[in-house]
C-alpha cells in the first residue's frame, strides 16, 4: 500500500470520490450555491405570495327559438339570480359580438335562419290575406 504524498489529505478524498473524467468536483461546486438558496427559508412567507385569486362563477344561458323568441337565464354558484328574461335578437347578436367573434358567428346564423323563416311565414300569410280578399269580394258582388 503507497500514499501519494504530493496531494493534501483533502484533495485525494475528493479525487477518490470524483469520476474518471474530472469535470464532477467543479460542477458539484457550482451547484452548492443553488442548492442553498433552494432550500425554504426561515419566517412567513411574504403577502403577496400567498394571496389567491378570487373567481367568481356567473352561469349566463341565452336561448332562441326558430319564431325567433329568445330569453336569458343568470346563475351565480348554484343561485338563480334572473330566469326567464325575454331579450330581443339584435340585443344577443350585439352581445355575442361584444363578447368574442367566434361567440357571434354562430349565433348570427341562427338568428338569420330564423329571419328567413319569419319571412317566409309572412309572405305565405299576405297570400292567404289576399286569397281571403278576394274570397269576399267576390261574395260582394
Amino acid at each position: 500500500m503507497s500514499l501519494d504524498t504530493s496531494t493534501a489529505p483533502q484533495e485525494q478524498a475528493t479525487d477518490e470520490e470524483a469520476p474518471e473524467n474530472g469535470a464532477a468536483p467543479a460542477a458539484e461546486k457550482a451547484n452548492e450555491p443553488a442548492a442553498e438558496e433552494a432550500k425554504p427559508k426561515r419566517g412567513r412567507p411574504k403577502a403577496g405570495a400567498a394571496r389567491k385569486t378570487r373567481t367568481v362563477e356567473l352561469t349566463l344561458t341565452v336561448t332562441g327559438s326558430a319564431d325567433g323568441d329568445w330569453q336569458a337565464e343568470l346563475k351565480h354558484g348554484s343561485t338563480w339570480v334572473a330566469r326567464g328574461l325575454v331579450i330581443s335578437a339584435s340585443a344577443v347578436s350585439r352581445a355575442a359580438k361584444e363578447l368574442h367573434g367566434d361567440l357571434s358567428t354562430p349565433i348570427d346564423e341562427v338568428i338569420n335562419e330564423a329571419r328567413e323563416q319569419q319571412r317566409a311565414k309572412v309572405a305565405a300569410l299576405e297570400a292567404e290575406l289576399q286569397e281571403a280578399k278576394q274570397a269576399l269580394a267576390d261574395l260582394d258582388a
